[in-house]
C-alpha cells in the first residue's frame, strides 16, 4: 500500500489517463494489485514483473518504476491475451480493432504514423514467437516493441498485470496513439565470431537443443566459447551467446540453462537445422548511446524513453564494471523500463537487446491546436 500510495502521489493529476509500471517479483503481488487499483481508481493500469528495474535514478532492484500518461497527449487502450496457446489471427484482429477504435474515438492524432504498440508477455510461457507473429500481422504498419516479464532471475513465475490482477501464461497489448514525435528502436552490441554450430537435434516446443554439430549441445557450445561444460554459467551465457543470421543481421539466442543430459534450454526460439554463430560483446554502452542519440536527433529532447533491457545485458554490465556508467546514461536520457527475459520488436522475439521507444516533448516540433 505504501509503494502504491507513493507512486500515486508522484503520478496523479487531473489528466492522468493511464499508468504503465514494472515491479520486482519480491512484492506480495496479490496485495500490490489491490493497492494499485485502489490508488489509481478510474485509471487504466498495466504492467509486469521484472528482473530489475530502470527508474528515474537509473538501475534499481526490488522496487517499482512507473510512467503516468497524460490523456491530453496520449490515447491509450490495453487488452489481455490469456489463451496464448490458441491465439489466432482472427483473435489478434479482434484485439487490435478494439484498441484502434478507442484510440480513434479520442481524436488526438491520425492512427497512421502516430501509433505504436507495447507488448508485455509472461517470460516463461515459451509462446512469445507465435503470439508476436500473429499480433504483428494484425498491427500491419504500426510499430511494436516490448519485453518478456521477469522474476528477479528466479525463473519460477513471471506475471503481467491487467485490470487489477497479475496473470501468468498471458500477455498484454497496449496501443498508444499520440501527436508527439516518437521513434521505436532496437539495438544489440554482440559481434559474430568464426565458430558455427548447427542445431542437429532440438525440441522447438520446449526451446531445448540436444545436439549441436551432432554432439551433446553443452559440450559443443563449451568448446566453441573456450570453457569446460562445468564452467557454463550465467556469466558465460551473458558474455558468449550465440546468434542466428536473418536477412543480413544477427539475432542473439541466449542460453537459459544447461540440463543434466547436456542439452541446452534457450530463452528464444530454436529448431533443428538452424545455424548458430558464436558471438562476443563489443561496447554495451556505445550501441545504446548510438540508438538513443539518433532517436533524439529525430524527436528532439525526450519526454521519456521506455526501455526493455535484457537482464543478461545488465549482468554483463555488472561483470565488466560499467553498470554505474550505463545507469547514469539511462538516467540522463530519461529512460524508464525494466530488465527482461527477452525483448520484442516488430513481431520478433529477441535476446540480449535494448529495445524501446523515445518519445519527444510537447511543442518540440509541431504546433498543438
Amino acid at each position: 500500500m505504501l509503494a502504491a500510495t507513493n507512486l500515486a502521489s508522484q503520478l496523479s493529476h487531473e489528466n492522468l489517463g493511464c499508468v504503465l509500471f514494472f515491479c520486482s517479483a519480491e512484492y506480495d503481488l496479490g496485495r500490490l494489485g489491490i493497492a494499485l487499483e485502489h490508488v489509481f481508481d478510474g485509471v487504466r493500469v498495466s504492467g509486469c514483473t521484472s528482473a530489475g528495474e530502470i527508474t528515474p535514478e537509473g538501475y534499481g532492484r526490488g522496487c517499482i518504476t512507473a510512467i503516468g500518461f497524460d490523456r491530453r497527449y496520449f490515447s491509450i487502450d490495453c487488452a489481455l491475451i490469456s489463451e496464448l496457446e490458441s491465439f489466432t489471427l482472427q483473435d489478434a484482429q479482434g484485439v487490435i480493432d478494439g484498441l484502434l477504435s478507442t484510440c480513434r474515438d479520442a481524436h488526438l492524432a491520425p492512427i497512421k504514423g502516430n501509433t505504436f504498440a507495447i507488448t508485455l508477455l509472461d517470460g516463461l510461457s515459451s509462446r512469445e514467437e507465435l503470439v508476436l507473429a500473429t499480433l504483428n500481422a494484425a498491427l500491419g504498419t504500426i510499430p511494436q516493441f516490448g519485453g518478456s516479464a521477469g522474476d528477479d532471475e528466479r525463473l519460477a513465475n513471471t506475471h503481467v498485470f491487467f485490470d487489477g490482477q497479475f496473470h501468468t501464461g498471458a500477455a498484454t497489448v497496449m496501443l498508444v496513439n499520440t501527436p508527439l514525435d516518437f521513434r521505436v528502436f532496437s539495438t544489440h552490441h554482440m559481434k559474430a565470431r568464426n565458430e558455427k554450430l548447427v542445431v542437429t537435434h532440438a525440441d522447438a516446443k520446449s526451446r531445448t537443443v540436444y545436439e549441436l554439430n551432432a554432439e551433446p549441445a553443452a559440450e559443443a557450445y563449451a568448446r566453441a566459447v573456450g570453457v569446460t561444460v562445468d564452467e557454463l554459467d550465467r556469466k558465460v551465457f551473458a558474455l558468449r551467446p550465440m546468434g542466428v543470421r536473418i536477412g543480413g543481421h544477427y539475432f542473439v539466442r541466449s542460453v537459459q540453462r544447461v540440463n543434466a543430459d547436456k542439452s541446452l534450454t534457450f530463452y528464444c526460439a530454436v529448431e533443428t537445422g538452424i545455424v548458430m554463430t558464436a558471438m562476443e560483446p563489443a561496447s554495451l554502452l556505445d550501441s545504446v548511446r548510438t540508438q538513443i542519440e539518433a532517436s533524439e536527433r529525430v524527436v528532439g529532447p525526450p519526454l521519456v524513453t521506455i526501455g526493455c533491457d535484457c537482464f543478461l545485458r545488465r549482468l554483463e554490465a555488472e561483470l565488466t564494471g560499467v553498470v554505474d556508467e550505463v545507469s547514469d546514461f539511462l538516467r540522463h536520457h530519461k529512460v524508464i523500463g525494466f530488465n527482461t527475459y527477452g525483448e520484442q520488436f516488430d513481431g520478433m522475439h529477441i535476446n540480449q537487446t535494448f529495445t524501446g521507444v523515445v518519445i519527444g516533448q510537447p511543442d518540440a516540433g509541431y504546433s498543438h491546436n
